[in-house]
């Protein structure tokens, strides 16, 4: 079964973060990949720029309406996801628990139905 784990952290506080705590981070990060790749579970992933960066869309009456801004004001933003693939919710969860730090406060593990682009569904 395939799983996006969804990371989310305070913007704030990443831009507060310092060298090291980034370092510190990063290492997690690069172990947590280097152990899903020999497993054979990590399909792809990306780090999400700032929610000042984002552009939303909305249908409206007129057509699509862009704004400036994340969807919704937050302290918590979606800032990088995972998509694995393994046998288990039970080891979903353990993969994104592994995420979970003083950095990413928040990890959603949401099954997917419906896939493309990354080959069997």
């Amino acid at each position: 079964m395939k799983y996006m784990v969804l990371m989310y952290a305070d913007p704030a506080a990443t831009e507060a973060m310092t060298a090291e705590q980034r370092a510190e981070v990063f290492r997690r990060h690069e172990a947590l990949h280097r152990d899903l790749e020999s497993s054979g579970e990590l399909l792809n992933g990306a780090g999400l720029a700032y929610p000042r960066d984002t552009t939303t869309l909305r249908r409206s009456e007129e057509g699509p309406a862009a704004s400036d801004g994340p969807f919704l004001e937050a302290t918590e933003h979606l800032t990088a996801y995972y998509v694995i693939e393994c046998a288990t919710p039970a080891r979903a969860r353990a993969i994104a628990e592994r995420v979970l730090d003083f950095h990413v406060v928040t990890a959603e593990v949401r099954p997917i139905h419906d896939v493309f682009g990354m080959g069997d569904g």
